[in-house]
């Protein structure tokens, strides 16, 4: 293989696993970051949010959310909801044999293993009307 196809294809896997940064999403949206007040670049800056922030000024604190969900109020108004998830392990513990071998047998003894398996969840939520921050609360982790 010719290094330069080797070379292309490690920077390739390797801007697969970058990841985002308060940083690269302010210089994604520039424009919107300009045009925050002192305070919410604070906060932004900070990986905060407030009532009353636009999308993008939360989008640039927190990232994208894992789904966006679109809401009808009474008003007939439309109200966004942004959710972001989170990660944590479940543990699974059950009986089970295994085999000892002693003096040329082989017994099978009991005993209790665990698996971890990982358990996605909403980890916060928030309320836009009219493109601002109307509320937002973040959730506990959950305990299985």
């Amino acid at each position: 293989m010719k290094p330069s196809i080797a070379l292309l294809l490690g920077f390739l896997l390797l801007a697969g696993c970058a990841t985002s940064t308060v940083e690269s999403r302010r210089k994604e949206k520039l424009a919107a970051y300009n045009g925050l007040s002192p305070e919410e670049k604070e906060l932004v800056d900070k990986g905060q949010i407030q009532s009353g922030m636009s999308q993008d000024a939360v989008y640039i604190a927190w990232g994208p959310p894992a789904q966006i969900l679109q809401n009808q109020t009474g008003n007939g108004g439309v109200q966004a909801v942004w959710l972001y998830e989170g990660t944590t392990m479940q543990e699974t513990r059950y009986w089970t044999f295994r085999e000892v071998p002693y003096r040329g047998h082989i017994f099978l003894e009991r005993y209790l293993d665990r698996d971890y398996d990982p358990r996605g969840y909403v980890s916060a939520e928030i309320v836009f009307n009219g493109g601002k921050v109307a509320s937002w609360r973040t959730l506990p982790r959950p305990t299985y």
